[in-house]
């Protein structure tokens, strides 16, 4: 057995599995929220408020990040790369990033939500409006220079090799750009 007083007690790798722990515990509440106005009230009803709760949430996540990693007010492609790997799922999520010129490619290799869904015999979560929603709020926040495009996203899955993929592209136009 195990023993440490608090959280910041536990050395280096101890706090890297118990944040993973916390992520899918989180994970998992966006889940069973999200089931339960679905079973009650239908997809959506349901998509509706997860639309609106991640619009909100992209915001406040992007807003910390962007604080707790001391990023200046447009930190462009960099800064986007580099809040992107300290997102809520990131411990737990199978992710990679391409980057040409002004343009980010957000790849989501696996997705837990949706591998979750099939594994309880679910319909798969029509995530794009979703996800178009939250990285356009996260990346705003980061850099209000940034434009978010839906590669492949279920419904509309065109890359069956990742679960989803994101582009994100900065304004070529601005003198700013990094």
């Amino acid at each position: 057995m195990i023993s440490y007083s608090t959280i910041s007690d536990l050395p280096k790798e101890k706090m890297l599995e118990f944040l993973a722990i916390y992520a899918k515990d989180w994970l998992a509440t966006d889940g069973l929220w999200f089931q339960s106005v679905e079973s009650k009230y239908g997809m959506d009803e349901a998509m509706e408020h997860d639309v609106n709760v991640w619009q909100k949430l992209g915001v406040i996540e992007a807003r910390r990040i962007k604080e707790f990693l001391d990023l200046p007010e447009r930190p462009g492609i960099s800064g986007l790369k580099q809040s992107l790997a300290f997102r809520l799922y990131s411990p737990i999520n199978s992710d990679r990033i391409e980057i040409s010129e002004n343009q980010l490619t957000y790849y989501t290799e696996v997705c837990r939500v949706q591998s979750a869904r099939s594994r309880k015999n679910m319909p798969l979560h029509p995530c794009k409006i979703v996800g178009i929603t939250e990285f356009t709020a996260f990346a705003q926040t980061i850099d209000d220079r940034f434009t978010v495009e839906c590669v492949s996203c279920y419904p509309d899955l065109i890359d069956t090799q990742n679960a989803c993929v994101w582009r994100f592209t900065l304004a070529e136009n601005d003198p700013d750009r990094s």
